[in-house]
């Protein structure tokens, strides 16, 4: 019996999800540079964006650890 090769679905999973997110960044860069008259969504969510990555980087910052002297 042949056995299942798990790399390759791994591999396929990492490619399509690197083509979404990539596909993502491509919608949101072009709402950014052509927002549609009185859309304010777009400064929310840029906002909330910003927020998330202020927070992640408290996160990353507390839990690494002490550098030794």
């Amino acid at each position: 019996m042949a056995k299942t090769n798990f790399q390759y679905e791994k591999r396929q999973k990492e490619l399509e999800k690197k083509k979404k997110t990539e596909e993502k960044a491509k919608r949101k860069l072009e709402a950014k540079n052509n927002p549609k008259p009185g859309d304010d969504a777009a400064e929310d969510d840029e906002v909330a964006t910003d927020a998330a990555a202020e927070a992640a980087a408290d996160i990353v910052t507390e839990t690494a650890p002490a550098p030794k002297q």
